[in-house]
């Protein structure tokens, strides 16, 4: 009797030392369970703030491409309207080296028509001249 009340009594400790094992194994459980828990909410809660920045990104890069499409629209308007001012530019030099040849000829004329009417200013003056002299005879 003895024998078996001390095998009890050992099985008792026994089981109270596996009963707090199993206490400490339980609440190590649960505190690991609730770290497991805030790690799932931290988790989650990061996608969703991954999940923001990645749709704001998606928008500022839409938005980006748009703006670069007008820009690139403007700058071909842009180099349009300066190929066009070159030709003008090209067009008035041609016109403006026509007008300087024209006013270089014009200057030659002019010059040429001063002789002449030099020439004739003389020739008329010896004509009076003549003219008195055949006017006293």
């Amino acid at each position: 009797l003895t024998e078996q009340q001390q095998e009890i009594n050992s099985l008792m400790q026994r089981k109270s030392a596996v009963d707090e094992e199993n206490a400490c194994l339980k609440n190590e459980f649960g505190n690991l369970n609730r770290k497991f828990e805030d790690k799932s909410q931290e988790l989650k809660d990061t996608e969703e703030c991954a999940q923001k920045k990645e749709e704001r990104n998606r928008l500022v890069i839409k938005n980006v491409e748009e703006e670069n499409k007008g820009l690139n629209i403007c700058c071909a308007d842009l180099l349009n309207d300066l190929e066009k001012l070159r030709k003008q530019e090209a067009q008035r030099k041609k016109e403006k080296s026509g007008n300087d040849v024209r006013i270089k000829n014009l200057e030659t004329d002019l010059a040429e028509t001063r002789e002449q009417i030099k020439s004739l200013h003389t020739i008329c003056s010896n004509l009076l001249s003549q003219v008195d002299v055949k006017q006293e005879e």
